[in-house]
């Protein structure tokens, strides 16, 4: 796989250029960075529609870059049948399929996230649910509970996910104790530092 540094740039200038790039280039299996043009420009495609585009075709974003004063770069990448489906993105695909845009690579990738669980996956985060072992550990270091509850909704939903998402018990237990210890001081876990 290339690095992110080596991914091809596709700019585009309207929502009619990215979703040509995508009928013709869907298929690809390797990521590229879209080149969006700031909102001050002439050439700016609001980002919810460059998502429900990708979405329609099978693809999904992830990592943002400033390349200039007049344009970002926005990783997009063909979307794995494990990924998991956030309630954002399953609105961006109401939305598309109200509007008659969804196409068959992205209608795929919904079916083998329904067959496989990974489209209701994230429901119980998305509902900002504390699991058990992580209400124990609350219980555990207290005013953690407290504190946890005084944090934004964005930042609890982004460690519940963190949490949920752990493949191994080990990494799980680590993320919670992380998540307590510091709840405790009023700090969140998974943040950039």
């Amino acid at each position: 796989m290339p690095r992110a540094a080596d991914l091809k740039e596709v700019d585009i200038r309207s929502r009619a250029d990215w979703r040509d790039w995508l009928l013709a280039h869907h298929q690809q299996t390797e990521s590229i960075w879209l080149v969006r043009w700031k909102k001050h420009t002439a050439h700016h495609v609001e980002h919810d529609e460059i998502v429900e585009e990708a979405l329609c075709w099978g693809w999904i974003d992830s990592a943002v870059r400033k390349k200039d004063d007049d344009r970002s770069l926005l990783l997009l990448s063909p979307r794995k049948p494990t990924s998991a489906w956030s309630a954002v993105n399953k609105a961006h695909v109401a939305r598309a399929e109200a509007a008659g845009r969804m196409q068959p690579p992205g209608r795929a990738l919904i079916e083998a996230a329904k067959a496989n669980g990974m489209w209701n996956f994230l429901d119980d985060v998305e509902r900002l649910e504390v699991p058990e072992d992580l209400a124990a550990a609350f219980t555990a270091h207290p005013p953690a509970a407290e504190e946890w509850e005084a944090f934004p909704r964005s930042a609890k939903r982004g460690i519940l996910e963190w949490i949920k998402t752990a493949k191994r018990a080990e990494t799980r237990a680590k993320r919670i104790a992380e998540t307590a210890t510091l709840a405790a001081k009023g700090e969140r876990a998974n943040q950039f530092r």
